[in-house]
């Protein structure tokens, strides 16, 4: 493999993409078939603040219809959707919205921290990655896969890959030719290969995903 020299600091834009799935042949001659064969790979950005980080919330452990469907409610009964019109929205109504108990008692958690502890999610995107997920996941209900896709989809960071997602497990395991879908750990550590622009991989292995199954995997 070669070592892939210039590396976009960010993927923000569909041109920061276009760069970094230019490194990745350079870098992977096995994920060439995959990037030819698909027509586009979404950047699917999201704004670095309350609301990106909330839609990433509710999309945890359910289909992206489901989430899409949830968070639509939750706009409507939180306007704007910010930290204290979130704590001031009655219990009924974000239960009305289909909320889980636990995504509400998480959403409120963020919330609190960034209205009375000062947590600041947009200065938290231009952290280090260690230290934004070391932050994120502080806080209740915030396990390594929202942190990540938090940091990945918004805050742009370039080197990012949840190995938590079974939809990047199944394709790192098709990639390599594994009998059998490799585990988180086993993932993460596939996943070093594709350093310095992992969160193009695992933008590109969500499409690869979405084209075998007929359905987008994409997180948000």
């Amino acid at each position: 493999m070669k070592v892939a020299q210039n590396p976009p600091l960010k993927i923000l834009t569909h041109a920061d993409l276009q760069s970094g799935l230019r490194l990745l042949r350079d870098i992977d001659p096995l994920l060439v078939p995959i990037i030819d064969g698909l027509e586009d790979v979404p950047l699917r950005n999201r704004a670095p603040g309350f609301e990106g980080l909330a839609e990433i919330v509710v999309s945890q452990h359910v289909s992206k219809a489901s989430a899409a469907a949830v968070f639509g409610r939750l706009m409507g009964a939180v306007v704007p959707l910010h930290p204290q019109p979130l704590l001031e929205c009655s219990k009924e109504a974000l239960i009305a919205t289909g909320l889980s108990r636990a995504k509400q008692n998480t959403l409120k958690a963020i919330a609190t921290a960034v209205q009375q502890d000062g947590l600041d999610l947009h200065g938290l995107c231009e952290q280090p990655v260690e230290e934004a997920q070391r932050a994120l996941t502080a806080l209740p209900g915030i396990g390594p896969w929202t942190a990540e896709v938090f940091l990945m989809f918004c805050a742009g960071h370039a080197d990012i890959f949840p190995a938590g997602d079974v939809a990047l497990q199944h394709v790192a395991g098709d990639v390599l030719g594994l009998t059998e879908r490799p585990d988180e750990k086993a993932a993460r550590a596939i996943s070093e290969r594709w350093r310095p622009v992992r969160s193009v991989a695992a933008r590109l292995f969500y499409a690869r995903y979405a084209q075998q199954k007929g359905r987008s995997a994409l997180p948000v």
